[in-house]
């Protein structure tokens, strides 16, 4: 068989997830089939109202937060520059913030720009075996700590922070906590009543099984944060100020309908299958993707007990490239190398030079797995033979 003719291995889920379910794709199909139904904006009524039926569904998933406090952008970073520019509007003068050697570029460049421009002075707080501890946290606060931005999830190592602790701690120094749960939301329980968080960013695109172009934030006080971009609502149209209500404070111009279809669908499906299952078919696959990957003396692994369906490893003798390249065209496995945007994290695993990530799905099959562990074995057994030669 050629190997165009190979049936595809997805396993970048974790930058977006692929294929989508059935009901997504319905969604952003009829979302398009009707005029675009958007309360203000039209006098029609034959379309569907994706945005209320998205915020509601969210609400649900996420341990029922007052709708109206969902916030809808137009993916995780943006979320996370509206949070922390606007937090940062109301501070006076140049204060302390925090984030740590685990987040994203969203994240840190955000607060590294604030840094050039002396509106903070930022520090970053260490990771070891793959999480932060709230000893560390609180060993990093200042007098003149006002704001720390942090990962729920590790889109690298696949651990996930223990943010209930970081939070009580936090909010005893009146700390204001934003965490971006790109990677948790839709893969683990996620309760935002009862965690001890300002804001948390979520994605469509990843685990919420949406499309790109979609995203948002949870805020639990809007008055925390001032709105930094106006325009049109469709509401209170006399007044030449932004509305200050929710969820009209920080949401601007046209919604994205066709991927907010697209995420209620996804919500909507997860909700359906349940998040319990979700993790139990998760956890199996990443336990067999890592033992099977164990057996190959010559694998790295970089973390050996992930708490999210996420596996980093290099091949010794071989550059990460090299291994996506060979997984691709050889086998018709799709993979990510390189720093995933999360550069302080390759800084401490692999001394910057970067690693290959596999991340499965629900849609991913055992026997892919089997195959892509397969695969993996094989080119670094491979490599094992050309080292030993040279």
């Amino acid at each position: 068989m050629a190997i165009d003719q190979k049936p595809l291995i997805y396993l970048n889920n974790a930058a977006t997830s692929w294929p989508k379910p059935p009901g997504v794709l319905a969604a952003i199909e009829k979302s398009l089939s009707l005029p675009v139904f958007g309360s203000g904006r039209t006098t029609g009524t034959q379309g569907e109202d994706y945005i209320t039926k998205a915020r509601e569904g969210l609400s649900s998933l996420l341990g029922g937060v007052p709708p109206e406090h969902l916030v809808f952008t137009h993916n995780a970073t943006d979320s996370l520059n509206i949070l922390i520019s606007g937090f940062l509007a109301g501070i006076k003068g140049e204060c302390h913030a925090l984030t740590t050697a685990l987040d994203h570029n969203s994240v840190l460049r955000p607060l590294n720009e604030y840094g050039q421009q002396h509106r903070i002075r930022l520090d970053i707080i260490p990771f070891k075996d793959c999480s932060v501890s709230p000893d560390a946290v609180e060993a990093s606060i200042r007098h003149d700590t006002r704001l720390m931005v942090m990962t729920h999830g590790s889109n690298v190592l696949g651990s996930v922070q223990d943010i209930k602790a970081i939070g009580d701690l936090l909010h005893d120094h009146g700390i204001y906590f934003i965490v971006d749960g790109a990677q948790t939301a839709g893969h683990i329980p996620v309760d935002l009543e009862s965690l001890p968080i300002d804001a948390f960013v979520f994605t469509g695109h990843k685990g919420l099984l949406g499309v790109p172009g979609t995203g948002g934030f949870y805020i639990r006080d809007p008055e925390a944060v001032a709105p930094v971009r106006f325009g049109g609502t469709g509401t209170d149209s006399f007044s030449l100020l932004h509305p200050r209500g929710m969820p009209e404070r920080f949401e601007i111009g046209t919604h994205n309908y066709p991927g907010l279809a697209a995420l209620a669908a996804g919500v909507e499906f997860i909700e359906e299958k349940g998040i319990p299952s979700i993790m139990e078919k998760a956890e199996k696959q990443t336990a067999f993707l890592i033992r099977e990957l164990e057996k190959e003396k010559n694998i790295t692994i970089y973390n050996e007990h992930p708490d999210l369906p996420i596996i980093a490893f290099n091949i010794r003798g071989l550059q990460n490239d090299d291994v996506g390249f060979m997984l691709a065209r050889g086998y018709h496995i799709i993979a990510r190398t390189g720093l995933h945007c999360a550069p302080l994290v390759h800084d401490a695993i692999d001394g910057g030079e970067g690693c290959v990530r596999i991340s499965h799905s629900w849609f991913t099959t055992d026997e892919e797995c089997r195959i892509a562990a397969d695969a993996i074995r094989r080119i670094a057994g491979n490599a094992d033979s050309a080292v030993g030669q040279a």
